[in-house]
């Protein structure tokens, strides 16, 4: 697939999130991909409201198995996060138990529009950087 003419190559693991970085270090290579700030990883975020959207490069993974694995794999946290919300568990609920349930017909809603803006953030990393698309995606509210 082409966006602006350069290449994109779009995944979804086939592993557990936990491992996912086996997959994400595997695409890295077969691709040839030598500077991680054109590695974008599209994730759910427990500490953003549902449907809210933000860019990030590089920092810590608050606890998120799948970029912990990601970080461990690739030896750097140095890649693009576009974090999708989905908001803490209300209660005691883990957060694996808050993210594998069936969203509300609200959260779903708000989901299917912030996977869009996920969507469009990803081609504007790709055609203008992440820097552009922090600016542009982080000051919506």
């Amino acid at each position: 697939m082409r966006v602006d003419g350069k290449r994109l190559a779009l995944a979804f693991p086939q592993t557990y999130v936990n491992l996912s970085g086996e997959s994400v270090a595997r695409l890295v290579r077969r691709h040839g991909v030598d500077d991680l700030h054109r590695l974008v990883i599209v994730h759910d975020e427990l500490d953003l409201p549902v449907g809210r959207v933000r860019v990030k490069v590089g920092g810590g993974t608050a606890g998120h198995n799948g970029l912990e694995s990601v970080k461990t794999h690739l030896h750097t946290n140095d890649f693009v996060r576009v974090r999708i919300g989905v908001d803490k568990p209300p209660g005691k609920r883990e957060g694996a138990d808050h993210v594998l349930r069936r969203p509300s017909k609200t959260d779903r809603e708000a989901l299917a529009v912030s996977v869009e803006i996920a969507a469009d953030a990803v081609e504007m990393i790709l055609s203008h950087g992440p820097e552009v698309e922090m600016n542009e995606i982080n000051a919506r509210d």
